[in-house]
């Protein structure tokens, strides 16, 4: 028998810049304070033999199974990244760290506090930490080549197609701005929808219409059959510009208390 309807409620405050710390040795979040390492992929690149070798069996399988070197190097590179940051978290090698998988493949770890997510983009990779709150993150950037206009007829609802227009400018200035807000908007939408998406676990739906993540406070009802199982009754979305080229959003079932950003490669 399937399960009926109901709300959902998606919190979405203003999109802030994000100020970046030095890297430190990684201690337990605390309260509802969330922790993310970001770094771009050039920096890593250097790692990335340390990083390998960090990968369990699983994981080295799965890198060898990519086509595409550039993709292969991205899992390696996010995924060792990963292990190493649970390794100071945990205080323990971090090859040896062993992760479980949810119903859907989210990965974590059992009978431990520290929860994560991890997200990477073309050019750049994040993870994000919190204490005993289920967490979902994703990263996109500017860089990223997509016809973002054609995507959101697909994936968004009317009132985030018409978020995503740009105000009324002088006829001075050119074309440029207006593409430039469009597809700032359109990454602002997909990565609060995938960090929340994340954070309940289910991961990716055919139709992300299901979420509107436009407004300071939005409500909807869900009818997909493993997210009413498993989402929250609400959700508190956190939207960062970090740096000059990457949009990151973070999605708790409660109020953020904050968030710290730190530059992965200088650890």
């Amino acid at each position: 028998m399937g399960h009926l309807p109901r709300s959902l409620i998606v919190h979405c405050p203003s999109v802030r810049v994000a100020t970046i710390e030095i890297g430190q040795t990684p201690v337990l979040p605390s309260g509802n304070t969330v922790h993310l390492w970001y770094a771009t992929l050039d920096s890593l690149r250097p790692r990335i033999a340390e990083l390998e070798a960090l990968l369990d069996p699983v994981e080295q399988e799965r890198a060898e199974r990519f086509r595409f070197d550039v993709d292969r190097e991205r899992f390696i590179l996010g995924h060792g990244l990963l292990r190493s940051l649970l390794g100071k978290y945990l205080k323990r090698d971090a090859s040896l760290v062993r992760m479980a998988r949810g119903p859907f493949g989210k990965p974590y770890l059992e009978r431990k506090d520290l929860r994560f997510n991890m997200s990477d983009t073309k050019d750049a990779v994040l993870i994000a930490f919190a204490n005993k709150l289920e967490i979902g993150a994703d990263i996109e950037t500017m860089a990223r080549d997509v016809d973002h206009q054609a995507v959101s007829e697909h994936y968004f609802t009317a009132p985030e197609i018409l978020a995503m227009r740009p105000p009324p400018k002088p006829s001075s200035q050119g074309g440029g701005l207006s593409e430039d807000f469009s597809k700032r908007r359109f990454l602002e939408f997909w990565t609060r929808k995938e960090a929340v998406l994340k954070a309940s676990g289910v991961g990716i739906m055919d139709d992300l219409r299901a979420l509107r993540v436009n407004d300071l406070r939005n409500t909807m009802m869900i009818e997909h059959e493993a997210f009413i199982t498993m989402a929250a009754e609400e959700y508190h979305v956190q939207t960062l510009q970090v740096g000059a080229q990457h949009l990151v959003s973070v999605a708790c079932p409660v109020e953020i208390e904050g968030v710290v950003v730190w530059k992965a490669e200088e650890f």
